[in-house]
């Protein structure tokens, strides 16, 4: 039996076919990649932490985003929605639409257990082309599991996690601090 012949789009191609779309795709070296949607604990954390982020960006230079806004990455050719991002700089549009970003400061992911280990690993690694980026916050929906990697001077980067709903999570680069029970309020309501 043949092989499926895998068809390679443009970036052009893949932006005109994602404006008009009704689900949300990635986009890597010509190909398209379908987005699962998030489950009420993944929309809950994002809420939590959109509303901590947002008090506490109010009236500063950085502003927060949900997962609409697209980034793209020009050296590796992604295009993808984090759940939330930051940014601290203008904006750097890709063209005159204004719905993709360059430069974002910081990517948060939550994770679930269809996209864990793209986020935690591949992902990663492409998000590292970012030259803006100086944090990249991960947090597990499924268990009390947050992982901080904060980029030195250097560029090389430092972990910090927590697994301890009495711990604080921080986001040096905007002085943000959050207590771990905040970002899960409510999960535990959460009936199965």
């Amino acid at each position: 039996m043949a092989q499926p012949v895998t068809k390679y789009i443009s970036a052009k191609e893949y932006l005109a076919f994602e404006r008009n779309a009704l689900d949300k795709h990635e986009y890597y070296q010509g190909e398209i990649f379908a987005m699962s949607g998030a489950s009420f604990k993944h929309n809950l954390i994002e809420s939590n932490l959109r509303l901590a982020l947002g008090i506490f960006l109010k009236g500063k230079t950085c502003r927060e985003f949900g997962s609409n806004l697209r980034v793209h990455i020009p050296k590796n050719t992604l295009y993808t929605y984090p759940d939330i991002l930051v940014l601290c700089d203008e904006p750097d549009f890709v063209d005159d639409e204004f719905d993709t970003i360059t430069n974002p400061s910081i990517i948060i992911e939550i994770l679930s257990p269809s996209t864990a280990n793209y986020d935690r690993g591949a992902k990663f690694d492409l998000y590292r082309d970012v030259l803006s980026l100086r944090e990249y916050l991960l947090i597990d929906s499924q268990t009390i599991h947050i992982v901080v990697y904060s980029k030195n001077n250097d560029n090389t980067w430092t972990l910090s996690e927590t697994k301890n709903l009495n711990d604080n999570i921080t986001l040096p680069s905007i002085n943000f601090i959050i207590n771990v029970t905040d970002v899960y309020d409510g999960i535990d309501k959460i009936k199965r």
